[in-house]
């Protein structure tokens, strides 16, 4: 079973000892505000851009074609 993007985001958080409160502050946004889109695990496509950044990582993002495995 794959992780959830808020599950992978709190899997890099542990590994940089970083808290949800200062990677809201690297975002620009209220650790509140950033706990709620993890509660819901809804994030913009931009926001996780942000994130990945702040974090120091890349964010990779397909969509494969099944019938031809070709990536969109």
């Amino acid at each position: 079973m794959s992780l959830s993007v808020s599950e992978k985001i709190k899997v890099v958080l542990k590994r940089r000892e970083m808290t949800m409160g200062q990677l809201a502050d690297k975002t620009g946004q209220t650790r509140q505000n950033l706990s709620n889109k993890m509660t819901r695990d809804n994030f913009p496509e931009k926001e996780l851009r942000e994130i990945a950044n702040a974090l120091d990582c890349d964010l990779e993002i397909n969509l494969i074609m099944r019938e031809s495995n070709e990536r969109v």
